[in-house]
């Protein structure tokens, strides 16, 4: 299975601050992309692959999809239990009676920390699903500011990846 970095640091549970119990947006619907049965992905033959590369085979394409499907699951996982986190910071904050300054602020950056770490994880599900319907639908492996591949090898490393290197780098200098 090919292994990928994630741009968000997932957290356990059990490393949330003490008390921690959450409230913000809802979590992912129960219809997200991790609940829906599994659609057939699009034909490995057809997803584009740069010059020299081999050809999707389905095994690797039905193991990214398994991959991106697993992750969805993961990031709605992480995103109830920050939200949850949240809520327990947002009723422990209107409890501040007898608490000094650094006890306040230390709420409200724990506060904070944790409406950060679901915001990325709302963003990163979103592209985990747009990822996986590109995958059984149109445009996966291809960038979308040139049209050109993305490369084999980059949608397996990173599956949410929607643009070549060349149009990534360029993005960056920005």
């Amino acid at each position: 299975m090919v292994r990928h970095k994630t741009e968000a640091v997932a957290r356990p549970a059990a490393a949330r601050p003490s008390g921690s119990r959450a409230r913000t947006a809802p979590a992912a619907p129960a219809d997200s992309a991790a609940d829906t049965p599994p659609e057939a992905p699009a034909a490995a033959g057809t997803l584009p692959v740069r010059p020299g590369e081999d050809p999707w085979t389905e095994a690797e394409v039905a193991e990214l999809r398994t991959e991106l499907v697993a992750e969805a699951a993961a990031l709605g996982a992480e995103i109830a239990a920050s939200e949850e986190a949240v809520s327990g910071l947002m009723r422990d904050s209107g409890d501040g009676a007898g608490d000094d300054q650094v006890d306040a602020g230390t709420k409200n950056i724990s506060r904070e920390h944790e409406l950060s770490l679901a915001a990325n994880a709302r963003d990163m599900l979103a592209q985990t699903e747009r990822a996986l319907a590109r995958l059984t639908g149109t445009g996966f492996g291809l960038c979308e500011s040139c049209g050109e591949p993305i490369g084999k090898a980059r949608v397996q490393a990173f599956p949410r990846a929607t643009l070549c290197v060349q149009c990534k780098a360029k993005q960056e200098r920005r």
